[in-house]
């Protein structure tokens, strides 16, 4: 079917499309009764005020997001924008196998980055064997677009002669806010009991999926020649942050070259990977996480790693009151026993709004500050930050506001970004939200 429903936005949101944006927020739209017929998922064409088509796009009765461009072409049929998703699908497989290609070293990484690839409202990343997909909006959280997904990586999969087994798992908050349906249990797909078919035929309804008992839900996958266990049933978005694996090797070379290799404190350790990478270099890390469970996946990762031999121990506890604790400690006892070679910050967003920017910026020089003060000198601090409503310029100068407070004279070593499996569009700030400044501290 063709879309002759039409949305007509404001001349400033056709504006920002028109500079490569993607998204039409529910208050860039004009007053048009049209939009509450709207079928959810449905195709829409975008018109400026003069009724001058900009394109196709996804529409989501629930989100603030109201509509995600999907082409310029307007009134874009339903057939046509599967046959674009194939094909953009296959593009951007390509193109991991030249940003990030599967190794012994390496066999885990981001295949599609939505907006990214152009392909919004679908991620997916690959551990090892094991794709996890997740469709986060409407317009992709239908049978089409899993059938479609399925083809594509049952074929390239083949083609390389690996196992596979894809399983879908949304984001549940993104769910809520889309109000999409839970998925169906079991994969949509295994090498363990179905064959391929790249004309998507091997999708399985529901039923189907539910029934299976064959496919994996757990694998080991390896980063920077680690070793990593993966539970596609647990943890947070798809699994481990694949956008931080040349940092993290960034942060074991950088603090090996420092000479400084004693005592290491990985701040939000997550599941472990800053730790473990400093764990090849440092003589003793200790990582710091309020999560019991991540801590628990972070001690079966150091098991999978028998060759580390740094003494490590894990620490659940909340990243502020740890800190602040070991800086009030050490203030008072002035002992470089209380202080580190190596620190790494790793928090996960404090502005999820550009309203809350302000304080996650608080957040920020708060944690910054107190690691400076713990840094022995010539240490290394390995900060981040993953919110992309604060800039790397403002992130930057808060991290200078702290080494000015703390009275550290701090040199910027390296500055980094995502994994270019997690490509940054220059027209989609949202793209652009990883940074990592590994700094030396004097």
């Amino acid at each position: 079917m063709s879309t002759a429903t039409t949305l007509r936005i404001t001349r400033r949101a056709a504006d920002r499309i028109r500079a490569g944006h993607l998204w039409v927020y529910r208050t860039d739209l004009e007053s048009s009764p049209a939009s509450e017929t709207i079928e959810p998922g449905g195709l829409v064409t975008i018109t400026e005020t003069r009724e001058i088509p900009l394109g196709t796009a996804l529409y989501s009765s629930a989100s603030t997001i109201a509509a995600r461009v999907i082409s310029r072409t307007p009134a874009l049929s339903r057939a046509q924008y599967l046959g674009d998703l194939r094909a953009r699908i296959d593009a951007a497989l390509q193109l991991r196998r030249k940003l990030a290609p599967t190794s012994a070293k390496n066999n885990a990484h981001r295949l599609l980055f939505s907006e990214a690839d152009n392909l919004p409202g679908i991620i997916a990343d690959r551990y090892n064997d094991l794709v996890l997909l997740q469709l986060l909006i409407q317009g992709t959280a239908q049978d089409d677009v899993r059938a479609v997904v399925v083809a594509a990586f049952s074929a390239a999969f083949a083609k390389q002669k690996s196992a596979l087994t894809i399983w879908e798992r949304p984001d549940p908050r993104i769910r809520e806010l889309e109000e999409l349906p839970a998925p169906a249990p079991g994969p949509l797909f295994t090498t363990h009991t179905d064959s391929v078919a790249p004309d998507g035929l091997s999708f399985r309804t529901g039923a189907e999926r539910d029934t299976d008992q064959a496919a994996p839900t757990t694998t080991h996958f390896a980063l920077n020649g680690l070793h990593f266990h993966y539970d596609a049933a647990s943890g947070q978005k798809t699994g481990a942050f694949l956008d931080q694996r040349l940092n993290y090797a960034a942060a074991a070379r950088v603090v090996k070259a420092s000479g400084r290799t004693g005592r290491a404190l990985d701040i939000c350790t997550y599941q472990g990977g800053f730790a473990l990478h400093l764990a090849q270099v440092c003589s003793h890390v200790t990582g710091v996480d309020s999560s019991l469970s991540a801590l628990e996946a972070a001690d079966r990762n150091l098991a999978l790693n028998p060759s580390l031999t740094a003494e490590t121990e894990w620490m659940e506890a909340d990243a502020f009151d740890y800190l602040r604790h070991l800086d009030d400690t050490a203030r008072k006892t002035s002992s470089p026993n209380d202080h580190f070679d190596a620190i790494v910050l790793d928090p996960p967003a404090f502005a999820k709004s550009k309203r809350a920017a302000e304080g996650a910026l608080r957040g920020y020089k708060e944690l910054n500050l107190r690691a400076f003060r713990l840094l022995t000198p010539g240490g290394t601090l390995i900060t981040n930050s993953c919110s992309h409503h604060v800039s790397l310029q403002d992130f930057t100068e808060i991290i200078a506001s702290a080494a000015v407070d703390a009275n550290r004279r701090v040199q910027l070593l390296e500055t980094h970004a995502a994994a270019p499996d997690h490509p940054e569009v220059i027209t989609l700030p949202e793209t652009r939200y990883l940074k990592c400044l590994i700094c030396r501290v004097d």
